[in-house]
């Protein structure tokens, strides 16, 4: 194929979000939506590869696993992102390929369960810091925290979350794969969840370990490997803001990395939220890609024709 490959990373709240149940079909219908503005890069000439974030989900299956533990062992971390790979994949794929066909497009879909290699002295794995699952109370928080061993963080004044270590991607082991699928797929779903935390042992085999990969950087080091033409990060706000929630907040169009680089120094963007999403783009920028473009949903058209979203450029 010789269209451009657009890169496209969003959060597993797309699926699943505070206010939802979690029910199946709620999910089905999330699916949906989100395969129509997937669809529509297809449409607009691009190859397409799909990262999806999957906090929510991951986070739901070990309070489920909790909850069953008298009557089913509980799995590990790494087990529960592969399943969460498996399931939002389905739907996804399902959903992208049923809107493709209700529009005429023949276009193909593939789902990649893909494992992605961290170090085991990651300095994260001694300072959980990413959070899965839904909220809970103080008090509740205490008590995970006393009986299971959980780590619990306060999270922006909406209550208390299970934070688990969130090491950095170093290599895509199946990048070969993904690359070759490509050039025959339309639309790539992998490294969902930021892919299957592995490392290698001392005897040489691989071997899954409990952690929990941040999407954006994940996706980040596979847009610079493939040498993707556009990467876009899907959040919850149409443009990157300086001084966010402040009288004098003021939205950005368009920044360099040095620009972004100087506002990540100067705090501007906290690691919770914005930070690992600009630090993602200015990494796949130095790393000799294209483009960046960050902005939420509702704003995806108007961004890719240039009236919306905030560009991060070399």
């Amino acid at each position: 194929m010789t269209t451009k490959l657009a890169v496209i990373a969003f959060g597993g709240n797309a699926l699943l979000r505070p206010e939802d149940r979690g029910t199946h079909e709620e999910q089905v219908a999330r699916a949906k939506q989100a395969a129509r503005w997937i669809a529509e890069l297809v449409t607009r000439g691009y190859r397409l590869l799909v990262v999806h974030g999957n906090g929510p989900q991951v986070g739901n299956i070990l309070v489920q696993a909790e909850e069953a533990s008298t009557k089913v062992p509980p799995q590990s971390i790494d087990v529960a992102v592969a399943q969460t790979e498996g399931s939002m994949g389905f739907l996804l794929q399902q959903s992208i390929r049923n809107r493709l066909e209700s529009i005429g497009s023949n276009a193909q879909v593939a789902t990649v369960l893909t494992e992605v290699q961290v170090d085991p002295n990651d300095p994260a794995f001694k300072r959980p810091t990413k959070p899965i699952g839904p909220f809970f109370t103080r008090y509740r928080a205490e008590a995970l925290e006393r009986d299971l061993g959980w780590t619990m963080r306060e999270d922006a004044g909406r209550g208390w979350r299970h934070v688990v270590p969130s090491p950095r991607p170093l290599k895509i082991l199946n990048i070969d794969l993904i690359s070759h699928l490509l050039d025959w797929a339309n639309v790539v779903i992998a490294a969902g969840g930021g892919g299957i935390p592995v490392v290698r042992g001392r005897d040489g085999q691989w071997r899954g370990i409990d952690a929990v990969i941040d999407k954006d950087y994940a996706s980040a080091l596979l847009a610079a490997q493939l040498k993707a033409d556009l990467y876009v990060v899907l959040t919850g706000v149409a443009r990157v803001s300086l001084d966010f929630g402040k009288p004098e907040e003021r939205a950005l169009d368009r920044m360099t990395v040095d620009d972004a680089e100087k506002h990540q120094r100067d705090g501007q963007f906290p690691p919770g939220s914005m930070g690992p999403k600009v630090e993602a783009a200015v990494q796949f920028v130095r790393g000799g890609g294209g483009e960046v473009i960050i902005t939420d949903v509702d704003h995806l058209r108007d961004a890719l024709e240039g009236r919306a979203g905030t560009r991060i450029v070399a």
